[in-house]
């Protein structure tokens, strides 16, 4: 967040710090003794399962959204990526799940980022401005919005609308049309569409692009490690499937 800038000491610059890094880390090592290595050659300097591979999000159930939450994501992220010809949208490919770990967890409480004041009114340039954290911002925008479609729509919430209707709406958070009670409506659009995208491409690790689909649709292998075969062949389609981080169904022995 561009608060961060705001905080640190007048006399202090980025140069200051990344030099004093420098020589903390140095002085670091020289008391720590010589450091040694193996020299690897002519082999795989591992064995098969001998690493901590990394663990995907606990499946079954919502950890953050209500039900009705649940109900206003899935309808939001259908119109955001809707399913058609080309393949499944963004509800189908689990983005709502996605979306539900992240705000259960550090990204949704924003554990790492600088959240202090002062609060003056940040640039679009400047990234996440508001004071409250992701989880704070949904559970407030998500209100607000179903309070903008009752004052519009005859009572109805967003769920309730047709998908044209449904569609003004977005627009009108996009363009910064609608006014929302305590929340900047144009700020949580920007956010949700975000999050939407990172939910439909990351990986599936994470909860959303269900059986790599996304990748599929556009061609991404994923997180292989090795394309040297592959390096000198510009614009061919790459003819392998996708390896998500914890590698690809049936590599997984059975039994």
């Amino acid at each position: 967040m561009a608060n961060t800038e705001r905080a640190a000491s007048p006399g202090l610059n980025r140069r200051a710090l990344l030099t004093a890094g420098i020589v903390a880390g140095s002085s670091l090592a020289i008391s720590s003794g010589s450091a040694t290595a193996d020299k690897i050659s002519q082999q795989v300097p591992w064995a098969p399962g001998e690493a901590n591979n990394p663990a995907p999000v606990a499946t079954g159930g919502y950890q953050f959204f209500t039900q009705d939450e649940l109900a206003w994501v899935d309808a939001v992220v259908s119109r955001l990526i809707p399913k058609d010809e080309l393949g499944p949208g963004a509800r189908e490919l689990g983005v709502t799940v996605f979306i539900d770990r992240q705000l259960a967890g550090a990204y949704g409480r924003a554990e790492r980022w600088y959240m202090g004041g002062p609060w003056a009114k940040g640039t679009e340039t400047q990234g996440y401005q508001s004071r409250m954290a992701p989880a704070q911002l949904y559970r407030a925008a998500i209100k607000a919005v179903d309070g903008y479609c009752r004052n519009g729509f005859g009572g109805k919430a967003f769920v309730d609308l047709g998908a044209e209707q449904q569609d003004k709406v977005l627009g009108d958070l996009e363009e910064g049309k609608a006014k929302l009670e305590q929340v900047d409506g144009k700020a949580f659009f920007k956010q949700l569409l975000l999050n939407t995208q990172e939910g439909f491409f990351a990986d599936p690790l994470y909860g959303g692009n269900k059986n790599m689909a996304a990748w599929k649709m556009i061609g991404f292998p994923g997180a292989r490690y090795d394309y040297r075969d592959f390096v000198s062949k510009h614009g061919q389609r790459y003819p392998l499937p996708p390896v998500s981080l914890y590698g690809r169904p049936h590599w997984t022995p059975k039994g």
